[in-house]
Parts: structure tokens; C-alpha cells; sequence
């Protein structure tokens, strides 16, 4: 078997790649001209607006009218439902009115601080609300970025297999963000958990270093998905906390650096039906053109590129 490989962004509306990224043109300036523009470069995107704010079907419906049948949105799990702190303002008006002044007065809230009657309200919109997405056949996966306290445990093993119960219909791929998960004495472990699930593990390209590295493990633990997540290389800023994300990603990476991953994903092609790669160096125009260029480089080694068919990844 060998799968097809989808190249994409894990956005189309990072603020410094409208502003400077020189990759829209002149008059491409609402959210729908961007997002039929990028759908005739690229076959994929992720979308991480609703890690922020739960998805909403009538979202989902106009990211259908916006782009071609064979079109893939990955989306990023609601920071609720990932243990995440979660600004209130962000939770649906009615649950909000369920919480009490000593949740709603902070910053933050957490999902331990819910009744339970108000996490499975969430639950079910979040599902609810990507339904058309999969129905039209255009929901790759959601995925779960879990934080850097999210560490190997019984507890959180538990609840990766309550979030894939939770979302029977829906590919649950999983990102951790905790060194713990892949160390050598638990890495066989951990992704046999994933193989039991049939859940895709997401490897990672990402500052090393830190608490929350992950080697960059290439592994395939479910047949229908691999995926890889590229956050640049940016060890200055990995843990400093900046005005916007994309601080965090300003990193542009090298040929060599790329050329290094393709074997890696041509491997995983040939372990899963579909493969995912995603630049998350979201700044400026980083994470189109890397793109570009590791699409590039696979298709000249003979990978099986899927482009979009109006233009195709440039370059390609």
C-alpha cells in the first residue's frame, strides 16, 4: 500500500501571512476569497480557530460552499475539551449561564470545573457541529494537541479513549506535548495504546529541549491516517510568552532540513492510506513556501502528491 500524501498549512488567516506574506493577491481580502484562493494551492488546511472557539455548523457549511468536493479540513479540538485553559467567554451562552461568578470572574476556566451535564453539552455541539464537514466528506481528523501537563498516565490514557468514544464517526489524531509520552521506556507503550485505538499518533518537527519536546518519531499507528506537524525550530522562543502565536513559529526551514523529513513521510505513505503534512510555521509566508518546497522535493522522488486540481501545489 501506498497512500496518498496531502501537503497544507495549519492556517489560512495567521494575521502576519494576510499582512505580509505576499501570497494572496491584490483584491483577495474576505475571509471567503482567501479560503477559495488557498483551496486552488493546496489540498489541505488545518483550521485552529476552534481550539479558541467550538465550531459552529454554519461555519462548516460555508467551508463546504468555499471549496472544491475533494477539499480536507483538519480541525483543532476546542481547548476545553484538550484540558486547556478556556476563556469563558468562549463557551456557549447557556452553559455560561449555568456557571457560577467564581468560574466566570477568571481569565481562565478549566473542564474539572464544569458539571458534567455542561461537558457533555460541549461534547455533543463540538460533534454536532463538524457533522456536515463529514458528511460532505471533506473532516479529515480532529485533532487533539493535548498541553504539556497532559503526561503519561492511567488518568490520561483514559481519557484519550473517552475523547475517540466521544467522537465515534470522527478520525481522533493525537499530539502530545509532553516528553513523557515518547521517552524510550514508554515510547513502544504509547504507541501501542494508539495502534489498540486505531488512532493516528501525530509526529512532530519541533524545538528540542523543553519539557514539552517530542522527538520527531515517525510512526503510523492507524492504517487510514499518519500525520506530521511541522513547528519549526525556534528555540528562542518556544517557551516565551509573546503577543501572538506565531512568534512562537517564525521559522523558516532550510532545504536540508526538509529533504531530511521526505524519506520519513514517503515511509508512512506507504503505512497508512492517506498521509498529512502541515506546516505550523505560520509567519508570513513560512509555512506556504516550506510547503511548497517539501511537495517539491517529494514529488521529484516519485511520492504520491495529491494536488488540488485546479492548480496544484506550486512548483509541482
Amino acid at each position: 500500500m501506498t497512500g496518498r500524501i496531502l501537503l497544507g498549512t495549519s492556517s489560512w488567516t495567521d494575521p502576519t501571512l494576510v499582512k505580509d506574506g505576499g501570497f494572496y493577491p491584490t483584491g483577495v481580502t474576505s475571509a471567503e476569497a482567501r479560503l477559495r484562493f488557498y483551496a486552488t494551492k493546496f489540498p489541505l488546511v488545518e483550521v485552529d480557530s476552534t481550539y479558541y472557539y467550538p465550531p459552529s455548523e454554519r461555519n462548516s457549511v460555508l467551508w463546504i460552499e468555499r471549496t472544491p468536493s475533494d477539499f480536507t479540513f483538519n480541525i483543532k479540538a476546542y481547548s476545553l475539551l484538550t484540558n486547556h485553559p478556556t476563556r469563558p467567554d468562549s463557551l456557549y451562552g447557556d452553559v455560561k449561564a449555568e456557571l457560577g461568578p467564581d468560574v466566570l470572574g477568571k481569565r481562565f476556566c478549566y473542564r474539572e470545573q464544569l458539571a458534567q451535564p455542561l461537558v457533555d453539552q460541549v461534547w455533543q455541539r463540538f460533534r454536532d457541529a463538524l457533522m456536515p464537514l463529514h458528511s460532505a466528506g471533506k473532516l479529515g481528523a480532529v485533532l487533539f494537541q493535548f498541553p504539556q501537563w497532559f503526561t503519561i498516565s492511567r488518568a490520561s490514557k483514559s481519557y484519550i479513549e473517552e475523547c475517540a468514544a466521544r467522537l465515534p464517526d470522527y478520525r481522533v489524531a493525537v499530539e502530545f506535548r509532553h516528553e513523557s509520552w515518547l521517552r524510550e521506556e514508554n515510547r513502544e507503550e504509547t504507541l501501542d495504546l494508539l495502534g489498540q485505538l486505531k488512532l493516528p499518533f501525530v509526529c512532530v518537527d519541533m524545538p528540542q529541549g523543553f519539557v514539552s519536546s517530542v522527538p520527531p518519531v515517525a510512526a503510523a499507528t492507524a492504517d487510514d491516517l499518519a500525520m506530521i506537524r511541522f513547528h519549526g525550530r525556534n528555540t528562542t522562543a518556544w517557551n516565551v510568552k509573546s503577543d501572538t502565536a506565531s512568534e512562537r513559529f517564525k521559522y523558516d526551514y532550510t532545504a536540508e532540513e526538509l529533504l531530511g523529513w521526505v524519506p520519513r513521510i514517503e515511509g508512512l505513505a506507504t503505512q497508512a492510506r492517506e498521509t498529512h503534512v502541515l506546516m505550523n510555521n505560520c509567519y508570513r509566508d513560512f509555512a506556504v513556501r516550506n510547503a511548497r518546497e517539501l511537495g517539491d522535493m517529494l514529488a521529484a522522488d516519485g511520492a504520491p502528491v495529491f494536488a488540488p486540481a485546479s492548480e496544484g501545489l506550486p512548483g509541482i
